[in-house]
């Protein structure tokens, strides 16, 4: 537990979303880094359901770590208030974690109705696709111009639920990233500095950026997600009525992985690249960030050198490089091997196929329909600047043919109404309009921001 002086650096939390992420940082941040938790979400069977289990257990909540380095972050927390839904939530709140699929933001931030809520102060965003912070800005300002919206580069864990289906209030945590990066709105921001410490606590290294798109542009899912995920191998699989036995992160045949599928996640990069530098964000080196922020490789496997000179490179050798690395990871390099001398299979990641609610709705897997949500906004944010992004457009297309004929096979009505309404030109022009206050406020950036 940490001393008095660190138990008020979030002040009162409150947690937006109940799955299995939100559970996990509501244990982590009430290990003394606040005064109380509460958590709040929409209305429905899994928010009726998290109620009830709540009355049962007196409102404790747990995470088990199954990383057998970090057994010790395992723990339990005492939720101070749970809420179904957004419209009746106590004005004592100074932090909110938003916990939900960043697709959702605009809505759920609308919904909090955030010139009642007069002592929040920080917004801390989970897991943002890039141009998140911004979104949430438009709708913050409307109320509050004062509060500071926090993006992290991605979700610092893997978690999961019991897949029994025993409880909602424990979560499973099965991996902790190795860094995160981390950009304010606000210049001067002590919480950054805060926040900074938290993660760290977790032995997880927590680099402050200039800038929130930055930030939120260092998510592996923004690279890999959309070329491995969203070609015509693996959209056979998810949408497949019969169960896959492929993989996700395997070459072919196993899995998705080609030279084609290796091409396009170069240019992914090339084009983000583009589209972040027109808004002040430095890119990446896409090989340097796969290795060293993410899952390593032996320096035998890919040199020092080859990693750093990176992004200078002709893109034949470009891709060469980025498939000895996919290919290195099949397992982990790092493993103990067994007595057969065979290391760890790293890669048997199987895919998440479509399925049915209890209502018989047709539930489309996060991955890739998230994926393509945050490629959509990109896109349409970089037609408005004229950055050309026609990878992006082709995986977006790809994604939106196979979506077309699934729905048009079972029939629109059974799916939810969110997940075959596009909100995107909505949040464009969210984006672009809070860019034009940006303008007048700073006249020096005028031409840099301008969308004309």
């Amino acid at each position: 537990m940490m001393g008095q002086q660190q138990l008020a650096l979030f002040e009162n939390v409150l947690i937006i979303g109940a799955g299995p992420a939100a559970i996990h940082v509501a244990v982590d941040i009430s290990n003394g880094w606040c005064n109380q938790v509460g958590i709040a979400n929409r209305i429905g069977s899994h928010s009726e359901r998290i109620k009830q289990e709540l009355e049962r257990c007196s409102g404790l909540i747990s995470t088990v770590v199954q990383v057998e380095s970090k057994s010790h972050l395992s723990g339990t927390a005492q939720l101070s208030q749970f809420y179904e839904g957004f419209e009746h939530i106590d004005n004592v709140w100074q932090t909110i974690i938003v916990c939900t699929p960043c697709d959702t933001y605009l809505n759920v931030v609308k919904e909090l109705k955030l010139k009642e809520l007069t002592k929040v102060k920080r917004i801390i965003l989970l897991s943002p696709g890039i141009g998140s912070n911004l979104l949430v800005q438009s709708v913050v300002n409307k109320s509050n111009d004062a509060i500071e919206i926090i993006s992290l580069s991605t979700y610092y864990a893997a978690t999961r639920f019991d897949p029994q289906g025993t409880t909602l209030l424990t979560s499973i945590v099965k991996g902790l990233k190795r860094k995160v990066v981390v950009g304010s709105n606000q210049s001067s921001s002590h919480t950054l500095n805060n926040l900074k410490v938290f993660i760290e606590s977790l032995g997880i290294t927590c680099e402050i950026a200039a800038h929130p798109i930055e930030a939120e542009s260092r998510s592996i899912t923004a690279y890999v997600h959309p070329p491995f995920f969203i070609n015509d191998f693996s959209l056979h699989e998810i949408f497949s009525k019969q169960r896959s036995t492929k993989y996700m992160y395997k070459l072919y045949p196993e899995g998705p992985i080609t030279q084609y599928v290796i091409k396009e996640m170069l240019l992914l990069w090339k084009e983000t690249s583009a589209f972040i530098q027109k808004l002040h964000a430095q890119p990446l080196n896409l090989l340097k960030f796969l290795n060293d922020d993410n899952y390593p490789v032996h320096e035998t496997t890919l040199s020092r050198e080859d990693i750093e000179s990176f992004v200078d490179m002709d893109e034949t050798k470009q891709q060469y490089l980025l498939y000895i690395r996919y290919s290195s990871i099949l397992i982990d390099p790092f493993s103990k091997p067994d007595e057969k001398g065979k290391y760890t299979d790293f890669s048997a990641f199987p895919y998440v196929q479509v399925s049915q609610d209890k209502e018989g709705k047709w539930i489309i897997p996060r991955v890739p329909y998230e994926d393509y949500k945050k490629l959509k906004l990109m896109y349409g944010l970089a037609q408005r600047f004229d950055v050309a992004m026609p990878q992006t457009c082709k995986l977006i297309d790809r994604f939106e043919q196979k979506l077309s004929s699934f729905v048009e096979e079972k029939g629109s009505h059974t799916f939810r109404l969110e997940m075959i309404t596009d909100t995107t030109a909505d949040e464009v022009n969210a984006i672009v309009d809070e860019l034009s206050k940006v303008n007048k406020e700073e006249g020096e950036k005028k031409d840099v921001y301008s969308s004309s």
